[in-house]
């Protein structure tokens, strides 16, 4: 399989794939992040981070 992005739904502590792929970009930094490696997203946002730098950046972001 050649590169795909993946659509999912991301829940607690957990995600669903909605569409099969294997990446998602990076709602920060626009980069890939393959799905065996997703750590960290936001819930409420439905966005994903490449890693807890890009995760906290979105935080500060919207707590102001």
């Amino acid at each position: 399989m050649g590169k795909k992005k993946a659509k999912l739904i991301f829940k607690h502590n957990y995600f669903e794939i909605i569409e099969e792929g294997d990446h998602v970009l990076c709602a920060i930094t626009g980069k890939e992040i393959k799905l065996q490696n997703l750590n960290y997203w936001n819930v409420d946002l439905q966005e994903a981070y490449f890693s807890p730098v890009e995760a906290n950046k979105r935080y500060k972001s919207i707590k102001k």
